[in-house]
């Protein structure tokens, strides 16, 4: 392989590395209220009725 070739892989690779360390580092959890989530629980009760429904 040529130096060119190998520098191309590794830029490559590091590229892709770098990106997915960004993607973990800038990920954050959700801080949400008990109100929050009670109405995220309630709506995904009512879809689940309506799909139930629809079968």
């Amino acid at each position: 392989m040529t130096y060119s070739a190998i520098f191309i892989i590794t830029l490559a690779l590091g590229i892709i590395v770098g990106g997915v360390l960004v993607l973990k580092k800038s990920a954050k959890k959700f801080n949400l209220t008990e109100e929050q989530l009670a109405k995220i629980k309630a709506r995904n009760k009512t879809i689940d009725k309506k799909e139930e429904e629809d079968k």
